[in-house]
């Protein structure tokens, strides 16, 4: 391993180990509600809304009811906001009840306050009044500066109303009287409620059994089984919040019994009518926060009763999902034991039909991978269903079946040009991609030859049979010698002595070789003609030729001619014997003159 390769391996780790790390310690986001932190079962108090009336009951309940999937969990869930919207709004009205009973201390600017509201609302009862007298004079009078006058006034009206409003406002901070904010609190809620019913769906949706049928894949159906878990888990946290929060109440409604009890027993024969009138006022008030309080912990109950009967349901739609699950692995089961019972009767199959072992070794091999393969592909199927983008799978696997396939998507192209006119057919002599031999197999996708040796050399068979795909007929790298085409120039080399005369011995091969390929030369000329589409003759012959060429022992004498590929073999052995016929008359024709020279007496004998 080189060193960049060492580093760049030493960098991705120490990244593999910090976003381990970092999703070690971010592990609890996802495990709780998102309005809720709970550390080893103890709930904090932490929620979205930090405001003075605890709305937690209401956002749990809210944000559950949007991860309810059956028709039972939808029901669950509406009885489970109705609960909680009505514990807020109590939790709201004790609110406002206890925050009137309280008397805050005022200090010297809270007490101005105090005074300057007084005095605005003296202000604004005298307005009231005024405009009343205003409108009853327009309504008997028609002089239109009443009417200013009554204009004027309202508006004077508003004025005040909204000095009123603020320096109630500026009392209520100064003062810490938490009515304004509760107040303000209430009404944004009611803003939230009016979006929040407008916004909702009111789709039952599906029951149990029918919404955990769209779950067709076992991928799915293992997701379903998780989000189930998750939100039995959040639903559980949500009712041990309900459980605390009955516990609070509980002590809440003890102390505010305490708290009564001690108001009651009050002596009030001491007490003025006006200290009289406000005790039974606050005596009121204790106990309409009482029965508020009892109110809401009877909500609180049902509400902690019906997350445990939600929790029950998810349990049966886990069951159903389970039963769902139990079954796609069965099916991927049977799948795997046919895959292995089909790949064994395949091989049983296969020892009856072929003998040859190698064959046997590789079909094995072939139909255990093609079992094999299929087997994966259906298991991928149930787990994963159909890919939902189907088309375009589709093309790109035909694209990739195209390159991968290109070569035989072209030999069987191929197989159709071979079969036209200027084809190749059994016993034909050709030329494939530089290799020659006779064609003595034509499939679909392939040929076969038997190859000889090179043309212009003995042109033997080699004994090998070689095969090519058929494309080579699109790609145009052959050429069939036994079909238009079919002529090749050929030669022959005789050696002559030197001192020989060898101008009659030319003479006489050269007429020896017009007269033998006399046929051919004309059939070749007439063939030329007619593939060049040329009128009259062609410009080029096919006469034969003989030159002389030189060499070590004496002169060499090289005839080319045409002939046809078939009977190459046969012309040149016919020329070869009649070569050496025109050599050996041309021997015995110098001896008898060499005799004749030296001994006329004998020569004359033997004519």
């Amino acid at each position: 391993m080189t060193r960049a390769r060492r580093l760049t391996v030493a960098v991705l780790l120490v990244i593999f180990g910090a976003t381990l790390t970092g999703v070690f310690l971010t592990r609890g986001v996802m495990e709780y509600l998102p309005f809720l932190q709970a550390k080893k079962g103890n709930w904090t108090g932490e929620y979205v809304s930090h405001g003075i009336v605890d709305q937690r009951p209401w956002q749990t309940a809210s944000t559950l009811a949007a991860m309810a999937q059956s028709a039972e969990e939808r029901e669950f869930a509406r009885e489970a906001e109705r609960l909680a919207d009505h514990e807020v709004d109590q939790a709201f009205s004790q609110s406002l009840r206890q925050a009137g009973l309280e008397k805050p201390k005022l200090n010297d600017r809270a007490q101005a306050l105090q005074k300057r509201v007084t005095e605005l609302q003296a202000t604004v009862k005298s307005d009231q009044a005024r405009i009343a007298v205003l409108t009853k004079d327009a309504e008997t009078t028609a002089d239109a500066s009443k009417s200013n006058e009554l204009d004027v006034a309202k508006a004077q009206l508003g004025l005040d109303q909204n000095q009123l409003t603020d320096t109630i406002a500026d009392l209520s901070r100064e003062s810490g009287d938490q009515r304004v904010k509760i107040q303000e609190e209430l009404t944004a809620r009611e803003a939230v409620m009016k979006k929040y019913d407008d916004s909702v769906s009111k789709n039952d949706g599906q029951t149990a059994v029918t919404s955990a049928g769209q779950y067709t894949t076992f991928a799915q159906q293992i997701s379903a089984w998780w989000s189930h878990r998750n939100r039995r888990q959040l639903i559980a946290q949500a009712g041990q919040l309900a459980a605390a929060d009955v516990a609070a109440l509980t002590d809440d409604q003890a102390r505010m019994k305490t708290e009564t009890a001690v108001i009651a027993s009050a002596p009030t024969a001491s007490l003025s009518s006006s200290e009289r009138v406000e005790w039974l006022h606050q005596l009121a008030e204790q106990q309409n926060i009482q029965s508020i309080l009892n109110d809401r912990l009877g909500s609180q109950q049902q509400l902690v009763a019906l997350y445990g009967r939600w929790g029950k349901q998810i349990e049966i739609q886990d069951k159903i999902l389970i039963h769902l699950m139990l079954k796609s692995f069965a099916l991927i089961t049977a799948i795997g034991l046919l895959t292995l019972l089909a790949g064994w009767l395949l091989q049983v199959a296969l020892e009856n039909f072929f003998r040859d072992r190698r064959q046997k070794q590789t079909l094995k091999i072939v139909l255990n991978l093609g079992a094999q393969v299929v087997g994966f592909l259906l298991v991928l199927l149930v787990v994963f269903g159909v890919p939902q983008q189907m088309p375009t799978i589709l093309g790109l696997a035909t694209a990739g079946l195209t390159v991968v396939f290109q070569d035989f998507i072209l030999a069987f192209c191929g197989w159709f040009v071979l079969m036209g006119p200027n084809g190749v057919r059994v016993h034909d002599w050709v030329e494939i991609d530089g290799v020659g031999g006779e064609v003595v197999e034509l499939g679909l996708f392939r040929t076969w030859l038997l190859e000889t040796g090179n043309w212009t050399a003995n042109g033997h068979p080699t004994g090998r049979r070689v095969s090519f795909l058929n494309g080579y007929a699109i790609r145009g790298k052959y050429f069939n010698f036994s079909t238009v085409g079919q002529w090749m120039w050929d030669e022959i080399k005789i050696n002559i002595p030197a001192g020989t005369d060898i101008h009659p011995l030319i003479e006489k091969i050269y007429q020896a070789s017009v007269k033998a390929t006399e046929a051919d030369a004309k059939m070749a000329q007439e063939e030329w003609k007619r593939v060049t589409h040329e009128e009259g003759s062609p410009q080029f012959s096919a006469m034969p030729s003989v030159n002389l060429r030189p060499a070590g022992a004496g002169i060499d004498i090289v005839v080319r001619y045409i002939t046809r590929a078939g009977v190459r073999l046969g012309t040149r052995n016919q020329l070869f014997a009649t070569v050496i016929e025109l050599m050996q008359g041309e021997s015995k024709g110098d001896a008898k003159e060499d005799t004749a020279k030296s001994n006329p007496q004998l020569a004359q004998k033997a004519e």
